[in-house]
């Protein structure tokens, strides 16, 4: 592993198979003492024998801790607890000189120690004569830390460890590893030296810039420049970044779909037979505590102390991105012209909490207003009532109404972050601004010295290292300028425009091209930068957003389709600006999974057919979707792979018991997981490889409003 050949296995002679022979007979000796409780010294002493010989047999260890308990209690004195101390400590110094890199033998060491009952002065030097064998052992250098905690040993002490280490072997990526856990400390407590986050980090890139020019194609220093750009960039804190509602808005609502819902600006439509909408909230990273203490709801209707969040996320650990509450509907009594403010106010109690631990420290508000709609008794209604048929010739462009409607939503994110949270500090926009232009100046160089090269071929060949620098350069640079139009459209105190964003995708498709072995990471990032481009601008979005069905004199958001379909995009990302959409179209891409869809609440029809999903359970956090009742997965591989790598529902088909009668349990039982619940009423599956009659008989089953299968209608 880690790049080592394997050696070839010798051929087995006599000594090797009597070695064997007699290792089998230790290990039987040992289970036999260790089902009976037999902890005498002529059975510690084969016990010895046999982790000196096999460090790895961890039931060896277990027994040895067994017996030290028993016979420590049977000590007489002191002198025979030092005695019974001193000989485990050296039978595992034995065993790691056998494996310096035995979990076992490690864990025991540690487990030894932890009892409090001898020096912990010789670990040091033990440490010393390891680590100069071997300075890159990760094992060591987790028992290190380990000895200072016991030794109350200062964090700086360690730190300057870990910068001698370092300057005498840049590679040692243990001890960079070691530094980054130290120094993350350090700031967290804020210790004095490291109180300013500035100036330590400043001190760190010197360090690593002396380690990545010195030895260019070691990836330690790389991998440590990377966390420290994590650092440098990383909010203290958690941002919301969007909602839906946005500030401003003014919401028609409804309980039937053939109302008078006409755009007018700044406004928007909801129907729901459950006289509820929702509100959702986009948080920059995972959090939890959102509750109706943290977040404060001024409406008519709704008291707060009633009101009831939700984290949108599949891995049930209270932890999410996007939250999500249903606010009812004015009283239908009252007359529509009535409009009826809502305003929200987020994070003016402590108790959001990032799953990093910081706290949201940004107060927040924004508000919009809500109205009842008109019914009427003619006229089309939203889709969902008939079916969707997702040919091109279905969509058309209707430039005043998609212009008015891209106005509203281009303005919704900007809105939020600029009126509530701070600019960002001027060392972290600095800092990021210098490192791109010296990453730049790297690969400029190398570049020239190739082309050098290819005129002088006397020169020293050294493509393996220029085609190293190449690919770790230019993916350092796109993390850079990602890092930059991230910090500045976080932070910026303006309406600030992502420049960087045809740079960061000119880099990964020459990325794709040079390192095809990792092409699939750099296509993931490919495809969330071709998302940004997309709401660059209203123009951009507007290339994007059609209208669904025929021209009315009457437009509903239910129509509007916001078509990413043929973008070869293997990842979805940018939902901070997707809580809007209704109708969805990601066909012919190349999508496995659908994880942060869940964040869009609205999402009423959505078209999954010719991607690359694998598997059921690949579209789970469909399941959070409410108002999802079109949905196509049709010429997908489902069914083509017997083994389902991204299932997190359930273990295997065995775990799952199916309670629908006549099919069998290990057939369809993903598809019954996944389906249960929705209200879905239009559903085509066609093209995948697991479709057939059970498939279909459960589908029906399992689906009670569906209407549509396939195309046909369902009895």
């Amino acid at each position: 592993m880690h790049g080592q050949p394997r050696k070839p296995l010798e051929p087995e002679d006599a000594a090797t198979i009597q070695k064997a022979a007699n290792l089998r007979a230790l290990q039987t000796q040992l289970l036999h003492n260790h089902h009976n409780k037999i902890y005498n010294e002529e059975a510690v002493d084969l016990s010895t024998r046999l982790v000196e010989t096999n460090p790895e047999f961890y039931t060896a260890w277990n027994y040895r801790k067994l017996a030290f308990e028993h016979n420590i209690i049977s000590a007489v004195d002191q002198d025979a607890v030092r005695l019974i101390l001193n000989e485990e400590l050296r039978v595992v110094e034995n065993a790691l000189r056998r494996n310096v890199k035995s979990y076992g033998a490690w864990h025991h060491r540690k487990w030894v120690l932890a009892k409090g009952l001898s020096s912990t002065y010789h670990e040091f030097r033990l440490l010393d004569g390891f680590q100069k064998l071997d300075s890159r052992n990760f094992h060591a250098w987790n028992y290190r830390r380990f000895v200072a905690a016991l030794q109350n040993v200062s964090e700086e002490v360690e730190l300057k460890h870990t910068t001698e280490m370092i300057d005498t072997n840049f590679s040692n990526y243990s001890a960079w590893h070691n530094r980054s856990a130290i120094l993350s400390h350090l700031l967290k407590q804020g210790v004095h030296g490291f109180d300013s986050k500035e100036k330590a980090l400043a001190e760190e890139y010197e360090v690593v810039h002396q380690a990545i020019f010195t030895d260019p194609d070691d990836q330690s220093g790389w991998f440590y420049h990377y966390w420290l750009l994590d650092q440098t960039i990383t909010p203290d804190a958690p941002l919301l970044l969007s909602s839906w509602l946005n500030h401003g808005s003014d919401l028609i609502l409804s309980t039937n779909r053939n109302f008078e819902g006409c755009m007018s600006s700044p406004s928007t439509n909801f129907c729901s037979d459950k006289g509820a909408f929702p509100l959702i909230l986009y948080f920059n990273q995972s959090v939890k505590g959102v509750n109706s203490s943290t977040v404060d709801i001024k409406f008519t209707f709704v008291k707060n102390e009633d009101v009831i969040w939700k984290p949108l996320s599949t891995k049930n650990l209270g932890y999410a991105d996007a939250w999500v509450t249903y606010l009812k509907f004015p009283d239908e009594k009252n007359s529509s012209s009535d409009t009826y403010q809502v305003e929200v106010s987020v994070g003016h109690s402590q108790g959001i909490i990032s799953s990093s631990g910081s706290n949201y420290s940004f107060p927040s508000q924004f508000s919009f207003t809500t109205r009842l709609g008109i019914g009427k008794r003619d006229g089309e209604g939203g889709v969902g009532v008939e079916k969707v048929v997702w040919t091109d010739n279905n969509f058309h462009t209707d430039l005043p109404f998609l212009e008015e409607l891209s106005h509203m939503l281009s303005s919704n994110r900007i809105r939020v972050i600029t009126d509530q949270n701070p600019t960002a500090s001027t060392w972290q926009i600095e800092t990021i601004v210098k490192e791109i232009a010296l990453f730049r100046e790297l690969l400029l160089e190398v570049n020239c010295y190739c082309i050098l090269e290819s005129l002088f071929p006397s020169l020293t060949h050294r493509d393996c290292l220029f085609s190293f620098l190449f690919k770790i350069g230019k993916l350092t640079l796109v993390r850079l300028l990602v890092a930059h139009d991230a910090m500045m459209s976080y932070h910026a105190s303006f309406a600030y425009k992502k420049v960087n964003t045809e740079e960061i995708l000119e880099l990964l498709s020459d990325l794709m091209k040079l390192d095809p072995s990792h092409s699939r990471y750099y296509k993931d990032g490919h495809s969330l930068a071709l998302l940004e481009k997309v709401f660059l601008s209203r123009k951009s979005l507007m290339k994007h957003c059609l209208y669904y069905g025929e021209s009315t004199s009457s437009y509903s958001h239910d129509r509007v389709c916001l078509r990413l379909n043929n973008m070869s995009l293997s990842r979805i990302g940018s939902f901070e600006n997707l809580l809007w959409v209704r109708m969805l179209d990601l066909s012919h891409n190349e999508l496995q999974t659908t994880e942060g869809l869940e964040a869009l609440q609205l999402l009423s029809c959505l078209n999954l057919s010719y991607n690359k999903f694998r598997s059921f359970t690949a579209l789970e956090p469909l399941r959070l979707l409410q108002s999802l009742s079109v949905l196509d997965i049709s010429y997908n591989e489902i069914g083509l792979h017997p083994i389902d790598t991204t299932s997190y529902l359930c273990a295997s088909p065995l775990s799952h018991k199916s309670n629908i009668e006549g099919i069998g349990m290990s057939d369809c039982w993903e598809a019954e997981v996944v389906f249960k619940g929705l209200q879905l009423k239009q559903l085509d599956v066609a093209g995948c490889a697991i479709n057939g009659d059970k498939l279909r008989s459960l589908l029906v089953k399992v689906l009670p409003n569906l209407k549509w299968l396939d195309g046909e209608v369902v009895n």
